[in-house]
């Protein structure tokens, strides 16, 4: 099923997850124990991240160019297939533009078709050193509005290629809305109007970077809404379980920590940190909820207990 069909729902919350592949090398058992953890609560979908290739190229003596990449955590197209056949759960690849060339990413939407998994969230990816020998280089999507344009692009059975009775895709796209605008973003007008060039593309939902502040996504949802931004808003939520994160979730995400809830685990014992977190999160899911929020989608590392204690917790309030 498609994420815009599976968001149709009434009664109890509906809460999806995101979860990170393991490093190169890694097991997969360890992923697989975290989706099991969450199959009792009914996701209706579980995103599984993507990350950039480390890129680069290497001038040879004949005047050429050689590709070298190296990807610290591949896998993701596997670990989708391997999720939606064990658990029956739908996932969500994430395609990203960075480090990835067009061909590359019409085979992986190639084969993700092949593996019947119709939902892909299109990024454009952190800066991954993918460099370049030409100043002009049209080998790659440079901005996700392009990555969600060639996929609408295969959905109308165009391909890169001119190929004979090409079977179109039928691929339901999400793409990133920000709350505290994109920090590339000049202002938060701008970023919201090219938040619709993505709807406009071909785009069917959208899922918010993590916030902590429910009024900065409200705000946000209120100004889709007023550029004509039809397509349905998930909330993106994490829980706070460290200290530490005071400082690496705004300096990664640029986003901003509520002075209440930094000044509460600031002044916290280490092992209470994440109590507070829990609470905090209940309290925005509650909040989200009560305001017609049916659809909460949680951001998840490798700590499920405290995420799994938020959504039990709701499902006793349902």
């Amino acid at each position: 099923m498609k994420v815009v069909d599976l968001l149709k729902t009434d009664g109890a919350p509906s809460i999806s997850y995101e979860i990170v592949p393991p490093r190169r090398g890694g097991s997969i058992q360890d992923i697989l124990e975290i989706v099991e953890g969450l199959k009792e609560y009914d996701p209706p979908f579980v995103d599984v991240t993507s990350h950039s290739a480390q890129v680069y190229y290497e001038e040879q003596q004949d005047g050429s160019w050689r590709r070298h990449i190296k990807r610290k955590r591949p896998g993701t197209l596997g670990l989708c297939a391997a999720i939606q056949g064990k658990f029956g759960i739908q996932t969500v690849p994430h395609l990203l533009c960075k480090g990835f060339t067009r061909e590359e990413s019409e085979d992986a939407l190639i084969e993700l078709n092949y593996l019947g998994i119709q939902n892909v969230m299109a990024l454009r990816g952190d800066d991954s050193g993918y460099a370049k020998p030409i100043a002009h280089d049209r080998t790659r999507n440079e901005y996700a509005v392009d990555l969600v344009k060639q996929i609408d692009d295969m959905n109308k059975g165009h391909y890169l290629e001119q190929l004979i009775d090409a079977a179109p895709t039928d691929f339901c796209v999400g793409v990133a809305g920000y709350p505290e605008k994109h920090f590339e973003a000049p202002n938060i007008t701008w970023d919201v109007l090219n938040l619709k060039n993505k709807v406009d593309a071909g785009a069917g939902y959208i899922t918010s970077q993590m916030f902590f502040d429910n009024d900065a996504f409200l705000g946000f949802e209120t100004r889709c809404r007023e550029v004509g931004i039809t397509v349905p808003i998930i909330p993106g939520l994490k829980i706070l379980t460290s200290k530490r994160q005071l400082k690496t979730l705004p300096s990664r995400f640029h986003l901003h920590i509520p002075e209440a809830l930094a000044a509460e685990i600031e002044s916290a014992r280490d092992e209470d940190v994440p109590e507070i977190g829990i609470r905090w999160a209940l309290k925005q899911c509650q909040d989200l909820l009560d305001k017609g929020h049916n659809n909460l989608h949680f951001y998840i590392i490798q700590t499920p207990q405290h995420v799994s204690r938020v959504v039990s917790s709701l499902r006793k309030l349902a």
